[in-house]
């Protein structure tokens, strides 16, 4: 178990979504974008960053989790957000870890795939111009 006077940092990427938390001694107030994580809109996306909390048990109780998430999409941004907060949690409490892999893997370990870029003189990354023989 870490030293509960220092605050843990960690990060977590999805796509090109970058989600950087904080964890500090707290009351359980998390937030994501300095917004309470109980009044983000998307009941879906809600959920998915609760995943990582509601497998921690009680842990999470006695931390604030602060988390800065830029770049990407909306999904993107709540992937890195759930795997930012899950591994500051693993780091807090190592006892975490088993769960969280045997849960969902792409919790610590990040999904490294990227879109493919579109190449010049086409309109996407696979498709080609049509050729015309006349």
């Amino acid at each position: 178990m870490a030293t509960k006077s220092k605050a843990i940092q960690t990060t977590g990427k999805r796509k090109y979504a970058v989600a950087r938390a904080t964890l500090t001694p707290g009351k359980g107030i998390v937030r994501i974008n300095s917004q309470n994580l109980n009044t983000i809109k998307t009941e879906i996306l809600r959920m998915r960053l609760m995943e990582p909390l509601l497998l921690s048990g009680d842990t999470w109780e006695n931390v604030d989790i602060d988390v800065k998430v830029s770049g990407g999409g909306v999904q993107g941004q709540t992937e890195a957000a759930r795997s930012a907060i899950a591994r500051a949690l693993v780091d807090f409490n190592k006892k975490l870890k088993k769960t969280f892999l045997d849960y969902d893997r792409h919790l610590l370990i990040w999904d490294v795939r990227q879109r493919e870029q579109r190449k010049p003189n086409d309109s996407r990354a696979r498709a080609a111009r049509q050729k015309s023989y006349r």
